[in-house]
């Protein structure tokens, strides 16, 4: 449950409902099956660490959770305050504040890497799904890029499937999900909180940009988890920079509206993104930084990363 001050939940804010709908929309999308003649998948390019990742589950973190990070309950400031972030957009300020808001979220897991190229290499392979080339041909440790949202959800839905059916799952991992928790993308609320801690500071390791911390104003993008910050909450990596990152929120102009309607997944709606990429200046990688693409966007620069948490 996410709820702003003692405000009853905004629908669109949570977005479960809205997910799983979309996601049974998207449900069958993973099972596409190229006809004969397709091509073969273009090789991946430049070498790679992969020893950090599980080559027998998915290529996924080599961890007691396989990469997945608890963010525990509870509040958090969210959005921007021109008078503390002379660089914050006009999209940061809640209408209720003009500035910040405190939400409260429960536990939550956020995946501590975005998902890469080889990670979501071995969905494609695994179901014959046409992806974009670009998203199974970089280098094996990178972000994928040019994934829609809904190819994001495609990963996520296979995934899950995967975790749920494997004997060889981490017992707290197989808990979750046979209590009904979910695979999923995080909430735009869930992602900031991931981000930023509960402190409201303006970078996800402070207040001060700074170079060696995050990829940004760069060329491309990096392995993941090439930065270290030891001052970014819940040990995540590339929370800001390398690539924008996909969430489950349907885009509005501002991060909270109580009059605000859910968003119809069957219309032509937009999807926030968040985290800014390599190629965005300081500005865009501030933690309270929103964007909104369409869902079928395939971007250099879009990736994701992933969360579980109950619907």
């Amino acid at each position: 449950m996410i709820e702003a001050r003692s405000s009853a939940r905004p629908a669109w804010l949570g977005g479960g409902s809205i997910f799983l709908a979309v996601l049974t929309l998207v449900g069958a999308v993973w099972t596409f099956r190229p006809t004969s003649d397709e091509p073969p998948l273009p090789p991946m390019v430049g070498t790679s660490d992969l020893s950090r990742f599980r080559a027998d589950a998915w290529f996924l973190p080599a961890e007691e959770l396989l990469g997945f990070v608890e963010i525990p309950a509870g509040p958090f400031l969210m959005g921007s305050d021109l008078g503390l972030d002379p660089l914050a957009f006009d999209n940061e300020h809640w209408l209720e504040t003009g500035g910040r808001a405190t939400v409260e979220l429960p536990t939550l897991y956020v995946g501590r890497f975005e998902v890469t190229v080889v990670q979501f290499r071995a969905f494609v392979e695994a179901t014959e799904y046409r992806a974009h080339p670009a998203a199974v041909a970089g280098p094996a440790d990178h972000p994928v890029v040019a994934v829609s949202w809904t190819d994001a959800l495609s990963y996520v839905h296979w995934l899950e499937g995967q975790l749920r059916e494997s004997g060889e799952t981490p017992a707290e991992l197989a808990r979750l999900l046979g209590e009904g928790w979910r695979v999923t993308l995080p909430t735009e609320a869930e992602w900031e909180k991931a981000a930023r801690g509960t402190d409201g500071r303006i970078y996800t390791w402070g207040d001060a940009p700074r170079r060696d911390r995050a990829n940004f104003m760069s060329g491309g993008t990096q392995p993941v988890g090439s930065l270290p910050c030891p001052e970014c909450p819940h040990g995540l990596a590339d929370m800001a920079g390398n690539v924008w990152e996909w969430t489950r929120t349907p885009f509005r102009a501002a991060p909270y509206n109580r009059g605000a309607s859910p968003t119809d997944p069957r219309e032509d709606a937009l999807w926030v993104m968040r985290g800014g990429s390599f190629a965005d200046p300081e500005r865009n990688v501030r933690a309270a930084i929103r964007g909104g693409a369409d869902p079928g966007a395939r971007r250099s620069f879009i990736g994701f990363r992933l969360a579980i948490s109950r619907p």
